[in-house]
C-alpha cells in the first residue's frame, strides 16, 4: 500500500494565556479547515516540565530549575502544501524560545 500525504497534523504545547493567540494565528494561516469548516483545532490541558539551560532565554522559569507549567496542547489539520507557513507563523506568536511541535502524516480514508 502507497500513501500520498497531503494533510499533516500539527500539535503543539502552549502557556494556557497563549493559547488563543496561538490558535487563531495559525487558522488564519491556512489550518485547520475540515471540509467546509474553518478554525477546527482540537486543545486538551496538560502540565508540562522543563529545565532552562545556561544559555536558555526562559519565558517561563528560572535558568537550572525544573519547571512545572500549566499548558494547552493545541492540535490542528493542515494541508502539505502550507505546512510552512503556518509553522513560520506560529513560532513568529509562540512565546517560547523552542516550542515542542509535532507534525505527523495524515492518511486519508479514500488510500485505504
Amino acid at each position: 500500500m502507497k500513501f500520498d500525504v497531503k494533510k499533516v497534523k500539527i500539535i503543539v504545547t502552549v502557556p494556557v494565556e497563549n493559547s488563543k493567540e496561538v490558535r487563531s494565528a495559525i487558522c488564519d494561516e491556512g489550518a485547520g479547515i475540515i471540509g467546509n469548516y474553518t478554525d477546527c483545532t482540537i486543545s486538551t490541558k496538560c502540565i508540562g516540565t522543563f529545565k532552562p539551560l545556561d544559555d536558555a532565554n526562559p519565558y517561563i522559569g528560572q535558568k537550572n530549575k525544573l519547571e512545572f507549567v500549566e499548558e494547552e496542547k493545541l492540535e490542528v489539520r493542515c494541508d502539505v502544501s502550507i505546512v510552512k507557513r503556518v509553522l513560520k507563523r506560529l513560532r513568529e506568536v509562540h512565546p517560547y524560545e523552542e516550542p515542542a511541535i509535532d507534525i505527523i502524516p495524515l492518511i486519508e480514508e479514500d488510500d485505504l
